[in-house]
């Protein structure tokens, strides 16, 4: 007996249970790409797979939808995986843990994969079933959404026929989303020299911890901390009063979602660690009130190390490493001059490792304006250079425009009315959909976004309000069932 099997619409529910007990992290979504297929195939639906495991489902018209024009439905398979620090939890092989608490699906520890698997088990219901009536319908299954959209950037929509476009990738009831940002991936690269670690080093381990994190788009206005912005500033205080070396930096897991803990190894000699105490005390007092009300658990704590520690950063790198930490953009950079509410640019410290060689520092930047992107990429390369380091681009993505008289717009504000006698919330968002990309490939394409009312985003909080799935399912089935003149 599943979990979820009791919840209403049964048939969402029953898919999105299925999708979650097969592992789809970002990259890892062959098994969940065969899935589809199988389902395809069960069903003697037109299916194509691709060697980036997209999946492209085809379904003819409804009796009486058959002059009806086309409508495509596209969300994404892959997941953000991320994890608390004490959940033994492998994303490679591991289904996920649901549970259901105060109307809402959560998974135990880990992020849910509401986003975007709730927007596929829609699309997956609407195909299974033979009581819906629709025209045809062309459903776009894409991959490595959370790493870059790489999925839809290499998908060939050459055979797709439909111009009406529904992304099933939104995160709040009520909202119909027209226009999105664009934005890229850049890493900084800062080359590590390594010194012997001196003998005098008592080896602790600096942790913040205790941070909400989110989605680094939708929830970058929010102001919440960033932990490897505070382990800048903790470094930056004793590393100028004390003479301690740093062999290990390590903070968030993705460049798209703000991070909730960073780590560093620091040596120190016996006669600091109470000076360090006092200063790591002192700010726990000072993050607790510059982010009250904000933040709640904010918690910094020097812990001593069982370990022994061999090799630690030469005095050069370590410098070099909190000047760039602390330089690093992280949060609003502009706000949009004609929609006085919306983020129009931004940058976030995502994740910090140490590998062998190098030290990285993966930022997600997004903007609706191309130019403002690449002013912050200036400003990290110029803080890479000044600390000898280097700076990687990837994983660009287009920001979708507004299309001014969109014909799918007023017709999902106007079912929308009819269904709730209110008007939706039509807006533009500070965060990537693969919308940018497709209506680049698919020439006058008439596009929308909207979900299910989805909290906690890219964090191990995330999760997804069951009765708003139920209303959105009603009214998803509401528009494209809706006949055109």
């Amino acid at each position: 007996m599943g979990v979820l099997e009791n919840l209403e619409p049964k048939a969402v529910f029953h898919f999105f249970e299925e999708m979650s007990q097969i592992p789809h992290g970002s990259g890892n979504e062959k098994k969940i790409s065969d899935y589809i297929v199988h389902f395809a195939e069960k069903r003697a639906l037109y299916c194509r797979q691709d060697s980036a495991n997209n999946v492209l489902i085809k379904k003819g018209a409804t009796k009486g939808y058959e002059g009806q024009p086309a409508i495509i439905l596209q969300g994404h398979i892959d997941m953000v995986c991320e994890k608390n620090s004490d959940v033994k939890h492998d994303f490679e092989t591991d289904g996920l843990k649901l549970v259901i608490e105060d109307g809402k699906i959560k998974a135990e520890g880990t992020t849910l994969g509401a986003d975007n698997g709730i927007g596929a088990a829609y699309i997956l219901a609407i195909l299974d079933a033979d009581d819906i009536a629709h025209p045809a319908l062309e459903a776009i299954f894409t991959t490595e959404e959370e790493t870059g959209m790489n999925g839809a950037n290499v998908f060939d929509a050459s055979d797709i026929e439909g111009k009406t476009f529904i992304n099933l990738d939104s995160e709040e009831e009520g909202e119909l989303v027209i226009s999105c940002c664009g934005g890229n991936k850049t890493d900084v690269l800062q080359p590590i020299v390594w010194e012997e670690a001196p003998q005098w080093g008592i080896p602790y381990l600096l942790k913040v911890s205790g941070l909400k994190g989110g989605h680094s788009g939708t929830d970058i206005h929010l102001q919440r901390a960033n932990a490897n912005k505070l382990m800048s500033r903790i470094l930056f205080d004793i590393f100028s009063v004390y003479d301690i070396k740093i062999s290990n930096i390590i903070g968030g897991e993705k460049d798209n979602a703000i991070p909730r803990e960073a780590e560093a190894v620091v040596l120190l000699r016996e006669e600091q660690a109470k000076g360090i105490e006092t200063a790591v005390a002192q700010m726990n007092v000072i993050c607790s009130k510059e982010y009250e009300g904000v933040e709640d658990n904010i918690t910094f704590c020097l812990l001593p190390m069982k370990e022994k520690v061999g090799q630690c950063f030469s005095e050069e790198t370590a410098k070099n490493m909190i000047s760039i930490l602390y330089l690093l953009p992280y949060g609003i950079e502009t706000m949009d001059t004609y929609y006085s509410d919306l983020v129009e640019s931004s940058s976030n410290i995502g994740a910090v490792k140490t590998k062998e060689e190098q030290i990285v520092y993966s930022n997600a930047l997004r903007s609706s304006v191309d130019s403002k992107i690449k002013v912050i990429e200036q400003k990290i390369k110029i803080i890479a250079e000044l600390a000898g380091a280097k700076t990687n681009k990837k994983g660009e993505y287009p920001e979708w425009a507004v299309k001014r008289d969109s014909e799918i717009e007023k017709i999902c504000s106007k079912i929308y009315f009819e269904m709730y006698q209110k008007q939706p919330v039509v807006k533009a968002i500070h965060a990537g959909l693969e919308c940018g990309i497709f209506c680049k490939k698919l020439k006058e394409v008439d596009m929308i976004s909207f979900g299910p009312n989805i909290t906690g985003a890219h964090s191990p909080n995330e999760a997804v309000e069951i009765a708003s799935v139920e209303r959105v399912w009603k009214y998803l089935l509401a528009v494209i069932s809706y006949k055109r003149d």
